[in-house]
């Protein structure tokens, strides 16, 4: 199912988002500056991507680190996902996080994260004596698969 989503173009160095394949579920986001970017070792730098966008109604933009800029080269999102709300319109920025040992630089036009554009529910919270019963029940983390 394709949805249209409105894009602004802030900068002229900004590139409109990009599916890498017919069925990927992120879109990629680009660097959008005007020189270079260098991401010290264990720095967090506000990336720009020169768009802002309007997200339906009852979606949110989820941002995620690239695989293989992560993997590879230690950088993804500083927040590990980013959330951009249907009601937001300024720019999406990126805070990468160099997570190696090695500075790197973030050129202009670059892959620097992916964007899912998914439904969410807003929930209507109520208060409550008691919880149902499940067979995990308060079990917390490494609780299941025994």
């Amino acid at each position: 199912m394709k949805q249209a989503v409105k894009i602004k173009k802030l900068s002229q160095y900004a590139v409109c988002p990009k599916y890498a394949s017919a069925t990927a579920a992120g879109a990629d986001l680009y660097a959008a500056l005007s020189q270079p970017v260098t991401v010290k070792a264990g720095q967090t730098v506000f990336v720009p991507t020169g768009i802002s966008m309007e997200i339906p109604e009852g979606y949110a933009g989820l941002i995620f680190a690239r695989s293989g800029l992560a993997c590879k080269k230690g950088l993804a999102p500083a927040n590990k996902v980013g959330v951009i709300d249907s009601d937001y319109r300024g720019e999406i920025m990126v805070a990468l996080f160099n997570h190696s040992g090695e500075d790197f630089t973030v050129e202009c036009g670059e892959r620097i994260a992916q964007m899912v554009i998914t439904p969410y529910l807003t929930a209507q919270f109520e208060e409550a004596e008691e919880l149902s019963g499940t067979e995990r029940g308060e079990g917390g983390f490494g609780s299941t698969g025994k």
